[in-house]
């Protein structure tokens, strides 16, 4: 009977420490939840926005996100781009 306790007790331990290792080692990646797929043309009010992400993959993208949550990828390249980062940085910093 101490045989058969120790054995449920070990796969017991086990379980934990096999559910605590898959745990920790899918919440220490970072995963993005959205990606720029398809890059919008338009200028954007840089007033409207409040935050941005810079993104590599799949393609060179900054994803500007509104005060609604609206998350609008745009090429990284465009000047306006620029300046509104500038501008959400500034913001950032005097708050």
């Amino acid at each position: 009977m101490k045989l058969h306790t120790a054995a449920i007790l070990l796969l017991l331990w086990l379980g934990i420490l096999t559910v605590h290792t898959v745990k920790g080692s899918a919440s220490s990646q970072s995963m993005r939840k959205f990606s720029c797929v398809t890059l919008s043309t338009k200028q954007l009010n840089v007033r409207n926005l409040v935050s941005y992400e810079k993104h590599q993959v799949p393609t060179n993208a900054i994803m500007f996100i509104t005060a609604k949550g609206i998350r609008i990828c745009v090429s990284a390249d465009q000047k306006w781009v620029q300046t509104a980062i500038k501008r959400i940085d500034e913001r950032r910093t005097a708050k």
